[in-house]
């Protein structure tokens, strides 16, 4: 197999030599070029046709996010940022990965060679599964006007009684590679009245917050980072704290958010598998199961577990999604009752969550 030819990005002459040396180390990558700038950038991407980009987040003469733009609009290919752990960081980066870029890993402000050192094998990993994605060219796209926002008590307060252990219908959602962009479109389409929707999607712990505030910012549900102890409510999505596990549990009166800080599991802390094996032994059938885009196998086998407990299952097909490696991987497993592309995936969770819960009946079959 081809190397994969890599032109690095970054202001900063240290962090290029760092990660120029890393990439290098590995023999699927080979590092073909280094720029200071986008400006010169731009000029060795034509020279050096590379298959993929290391991008820094803030930039000289011209900033990444006017950069990216640009590229993936006129040139799109493969790109993973480089990002600061900061707040700023974090809004920039989730932004780049809305204009297209596949994914990102984070540099500290100090020690920089002992992070590039421990973090090689995730870093070249990444890279190498850019090169085989498929970028979409950037087009700026009008945002539907999201309707107003009002809570249930607008009408009449919601009782809470505990013979509805089973009853309410909660859309458990995991993603990786490409899923900040897919839970957007997911959450973007779904009514202020949606069921509960908790979700687990890999992220660092600095990004978590900013990441849960935008997607509240373009959905009519309520979006947050989840807490614990939280109460699960309808027209309301909890995302998973970076670094910590989500679980769905009941407490006696009520489903709840519990976070628990746990070994990394499947080498992910939150994990999709801890999430869906938590709500498979709290609801049951009553719940939903959707495995979005990303790369590896987590949440493969908790889809199934939710599957064989009778709750129905759904994967993001390959063709819509950047990686198609936990949907893959749960597909093959026979994890899933249905395989859609991104787009229809909202329509189609709305119209289970109106079917009648029936109890367990995969396991034994």
């Amino acid at each position: 197999m081809d190397k994969v030819r890599v032109l690095v990005v970054d202001d900063s002459a240290l962090v290029r030599k760092l990660l120029s040396a890393m990439l290098d180390s590995d023999p699927g990558i080979e590092v073909v070029g280094v720029a200071a700038d986008p400006l010169i950038a731009r000029d060795k991407i034509k020279q050096l046709n590379p298959d993929v980009l290391t991008l820094d987040v803030e930039m000289p003469r011209m900033d990444g996010l006017t950069f990216l733009e640009n590229l993936m609009r006129l040139r799109p290919m493969p790109v993973v940022m480089v990002s600061s752990l900061t707040e700023r960081g974090a809004e920039v980066t989730l932004r780049a990965l809305e204009i297209g870029a596949v994914d990102f890993f984070t540099k500290p402000s100090s020690d920089l060679a002992n992070c590039f050192a421990e973090s090689a094998q995730e870093i070249c990993q990444k890279v190498k599964m850019a090169a085989r994605t498929r970028p979409r060219p950037y087009t700026t796209v009008q945002k539907l006007d999201v309707p107003p926002r009002l809570t249930a008590d607008a009408v009449l307060p919601r009782s809470q009684s505990a013979g509805t252990r089973g009853s309410q219908r909660i859309i458990a959602v995991g993603a990786s590679t490409g899923g900040t962009e897919a839970i957007r479109v997911l959450l973007e389409s779904m009514p202020p009245d949606a069921p509960p929707i908790v979700i687990t999607q890999h992220i660092p712990a600095a990004f978590s917050g900013p990441f849960a505030a935008r997607m509240n910012n373009c959905s009519a549900m309520r979006v947050c980072e989840a807490r614990d102890g939280q109460p699960i409510q309808p027209g309301h999505a909890y995302i998973a704290p970076g670094g910590e596990h989500l679980l769905l549990m009941w407490d006696g009166a009520k489903h709840v958010c519990r976070l628990h800080d746990g070994p990394q599991v499947n080498r992910h802390k939150p994990s999709v598998d801890v999430l869906f094996r938590s709500t498979a032994a709290s609801i049951g059938a009553a719940a939903i199961g959707v495995l979005l885009t990303g790369m590896g196998d987590d949440g493969a086998r908790g889809l199934l577990e939710l599957r064989e407990c009778g709750a129905p299952t759904v994967v993001q097909d390959e063709a819509s999604s950047v990686v198609w490696g936990m949907p893959g991987a749960a597909w093959k497993l026979g994890a899933a009752d249905e395989k859609l592309p991104l787009e229809q995936i909202a329509e189609r969770l709305l119209v289970l969550a109106q079917q009648p819960i029936v109890s367990a009946r995969r396991a034994a079959s």
